[in-house]
């Protein structure tokens, strides 16, 4: 069976996102967000009007759509018609959708052995440490080289991470113990965590599969994803009174104040600080203080 062919459209918003360096996933998340709106929209998306576009929008919010989503179609949508069509005027009409800023699950030191240790094998052992130990997240953990291992300087390479930016990560002796017995095991060429097919890598569905199992086992109520054990990572680290910029750093965060979310989850802080309040004289009396 032939492969449906591809209209001039789309094809030309392919060659314009192929000449700004859009990553794979980018470019399949801008047409899959095109494709919602001219499925909405009944017809060929270049013939919208401005009314369109606020339909649209409305229509997204009616009908329960979450931010991420509403903020990244406005992306795609904002790149189709000032990019593609040269309508910049179109643009207008999208509005970012304010996102709530919610605190992260966060796992004890405790739960988080537990997980570890109840991976379903020694890959993903491996694995789940990657993304707690170095705090990593899913994407770089399955995009693993044998060779972005460096066991003289104790260090990660994290080929484009997010925003396209090279970045070292910390190697724990501990973590390197896992993935010598995971090498050992399957002598992987390229990849590190190579898939059903060992040219390809393993997928970031298959990780998020094995963490769900592995908390499932673990008996943890929290609702667990393979992020939560970068938060985990950061967190931590930061009860353990580590200067939040070094954890920028390690995170690979561009803004400070993305990494300081994570002082408002962690309990250890929170609790050590005094209160103003207790500085006070005693607002009580002492109990052998007779009541005036």
């Amino acid at each position: 069976m032939s492969e449906k062919p591809i209209s001039p459209l789309r094809a030309r918003m392919i060659e314009d996102m192929t000449v700004r360096n859009f990553v794979e996933k980018t470019k399949n998340d801008y047409i899959r967000h095109v494709k919602t709106f001219a499925a909405f929209l009944g017809r060929s998306p270049h013939l919208a009007t401005p009314d369109d576009l606020r339909s649209f929008q409305v229509h997204q919010t009616e009908t329960g759509v979450r931010p991420p989503t509403i903020n990244g179609s406005v992306a795609a949508l904002r790149f189709f018609f000032t990019t593609t069509l040269g309508r910049p005027d179109m643009s207008r009409q999208l509005t970012f959708v304010r996102e709530p800023r919610k605190i992260p699950v966060i796992l004890s030191p405790e739960e988080v052995t537990r997980l570890i240790e109840l991976a379903p094998g020694p890959k993903y052992k491996a694995m789940f440490a990657a993304a707690y130990g170095a705090g990593l997240r899913v994407s770089e953990v399955v995009a693993l080289k044998v060779t972005d291992i460096d066991s003289r300087r104790m260090l990660i390479r994290i080929e484009q991470g997010k925003g396209r930016k090279d970045r070292y990560a910390m190697l724990s002796p501990q973590l390197l113990e896992l993935f010598r017995d995971w090498y050992q095991i399957a002598r992987p060429k390229l990849w590190l965590f190579t898939g059903h097919d060992p040219m390809l890598p393993l997928t970031t569905r298959q990780f998020t599969r094995a963490i769900h199992a592995a908390a499932e086992m673990a008996q943890i109520t929290k609702r667990v994803t393979p992020h939560t054990l970068r938060h985990s990572f950061a967190t931590h680290l930061l009860e353990a009174k580590i200067d939040v910029r070094i954890i920028q750093v390690l995170l690979g965060h561009a803004r400070l104040d993305t990494t300081a979310l994570y002082t408002r989850v962690a309990t250890n802080i929170i609790r050590e600080v005094m209160s103003p309040l207790d500085r006070l004289k005693p607002l009580r009396p002492k109990k052998d203080e007779p009541q005036k």
